[in-house]
């Protein structure tokens, strides 16, 4: 199957069971919500040694925040419902608040989990600290330097997808470079999804396991251009480089609709193939074959 001149690899990309949560961040102006959310966002890649897989889901109007400013809605995957909520209560405590103007709200109400935030936020505000009911939902006020720091009590956590990839490879470096930033652009304003990796791309794929006994994973080095002709290599005649784009979503079908997203937005001139990446299908539940999903 192709999709111009690009090549769809007959494989599957292999994700897994993960938490995730929704939360609204605002700010004053564009300027605060960017910094809010960079300091949010930051070490939010891999679980593999990050707390948490974090990216801004969407931007949100002033007339779709609770607060009436700008804001973002941001998806954080963790693998439990406990290591997801001592992620948030971490990033909350040490970006959002030390961060001018910003504020954080529940945005999954209707999550199964409910996990403090604002719950334990307020100690912070040693003693002076004020909370008020709107409807059923609970907001605390901090007192802080530039007024107060506003911090819904809980968090909603539910089951979601993370893993779902593609792995675009290009003739050159350039190449594969644009490729991957049409796929990640176009997902942007994708509700239900995040590429949570640094600019949405990945170039350090891995594998499972490595010759260190140390390390859980380690390069994936099928696609790597410089050991071609060392190992056994999954790179079409003539790619020269690769780069993975990695998909976590709120159920099967947002991931595979941004799968077949991205496929659409990758292919095109000077981009070979584009594969998956897959342990056998022997650890991730949730199997998105490339064909398939563009079908």
């Amino acid at each position: 199957m192709h999709l111009g001149p690009t090549l769809i690899v007959d494989t599957f990309a292999e994700a897994f069971r993960m938490r995730y949560a929704r939360v609204i961040v605002t700010a004053l102006d564009e300027f605060w919500l960017d910094a809010a959310l960079r300091e949010f966002c930051g070490y939010g890649s891999s679980v593999i040694g990050c707390d948490a897989e974090v990216g801004v889901e969407r931007f949100l109007s002033s007339e779709e925040t609770p607060d009436a400013r700008p804001g973002a809605a941001v998806l954080a995957f963790g693998f439990s419902v406990e290591a997801l909520a001592k992620a948030l209560l971490n990033r909350a405590g040490q970006c959002l608040l030390p961060c001018a103007t910003s504020a954080v709200f529940n945005g999954l109400p209707e999550g199964e989990d409910q996990v403090p935030l604002g719950k334990n936020l307020r100690f912070f505000g040693d003693g002076y600290q004020k909370s008020k009911v709107i409807g059923d939902r609970r907001y605390w006020r901090i007192p802080v330097m530039d007024g107060e720091f506003i911090a819904e009590q809980q968090v909603g956590v539910a089951k979601g997808v993370a893993g779902g990839n593609i792995i675009i490879q290009g003739e050159t470096q350039a190449l594969a470079l644009a490729a991957a930033r049409r796929a990640v652009d176009a997902l942007a304003d994708m509700p239900g999804v995040v590429t949570p990796f640094p600019g949405g791309v990945v170039r350090s794929g891995s594998k499972v396991g490595s010759k260190y006994k140390a390390l859980r994973a380690s390069t994936n080095d099928a696609f790597c251009p410089t050991l071609r002709g060392r190992v056994r290599t999954e790179l079409a005649a003539g790619a020269q480089c690769a780069y993975e784009i990695v998909i976590n979503g709120v159920d099967e079908t947002q991931v595979a609709a941004a799968t077949r997203t991205a496929l659409h937005a990758a292919a095109g001139h000077g981009i070979p193939a584009i594969s998956a990446g897959n342990y056998g299908g022997k650890l991730g539940k949730f199997h998105f074959r490339l064909r398939e999903v563009l079908a």
